[in-house]
């Protein structure tokens, strides 16, 4: 049995790999049969998890729209949205951030011991507060502490910085990815995974492809991680 949750990181990338802007702005990627099939994996996942700079970026409220669904969830007992996860090593996390003002369910924002702790207090006013790590997040130890919080299965919406921390660290057993019909461009721009990256061919992480389906002009592709 795993000792943290089953973990997938669900994502939207261009033809040519870039999530966002140089600016770091979002870009409208799919359509909406992936934006219901987004939700549709939201719903059905115990906790939602976004890093700092998706915060500053986007402010995304990470809800389940779909009132069918929200339904559903609350007829099995279950809140109508996920818990909602932040990784945020300082407690940079607005406390008016979306996540807070919108949809009801419970918020965790994940620190490190370096977080100033005016802010952390602040913080914990609106949400649960997990100290996992010294001056960076220990992905390790947030995993395994969310397990023990009953979080079973769990949904990485990104950034780039976040996908990469999860998945260089064996914390990820999907992904799933929408390639979009359109090119971004630009070193400056994100992509899908960021991070430190490899050095050499021997440490990639090796995927199996599982399915592909054509959806919004584009593609959903996904992968086991092996």
């Amino acid at each position: 049995m795993l000792d943290r949750p089953y973990t997938f990181i669900n994502s939207a990338m261009s033809a040519d790999g870039k999530i966002s802007t140089k600016r770091r702005k979002q870009v409208k990627i799919s359509g909406k049969a992936d934006f219901d099939r987004v939700d549709e994996l939201r719903a059905t996942s115990d906790a939602v998890m976004v890093g700092i700079g998706t915060v500053l970026a986007d402010d995304p409220s990470l809800t389940v729209k779909s009132e069918q669904r929200r339904q559903r969830r609350a007829s099995m007992g279950l809140d109508e949205n996920p818990v909602r996860i932040v990784v945020d090593s300082q407690a940079r996390t607005p406390t008016t951030a979306d996540i807070f003002k919108k949809g009801s369910g419970k918020r965790i924002i994940v620190v490190s011991r370096a977080a100033p702790q005016e802010r952390v207090r602040a913080l914990a006013e609106k949400a649960e507060i997990i100290v996992a790590g010294e001056d960076e997040v220990d992905l390790r130890a947030m995993a395994s502490e969310l397990k023990k919080r009953g979080i079973g299965r769990m949904m990485v919406e990104g950034g780039a910085t976040l996908n990469y921390g999860m998945l260089s660290n064996r914390l990820v057993d999907e992904l799933s990815v929408f390639v979009g019909n359109l090119i971004i461009g630009g070193k400056d721009a994100p992509t899908f995974m960021d991070g430190t990256g490899i050095s050499e061919r021997s440490e990639a992480v090796e995927l199996k492809l599982v399915r592909y389906e054509p959806m919004d002009e584009g593609i959903v592709l996904s992968w086991k991680v092996l």
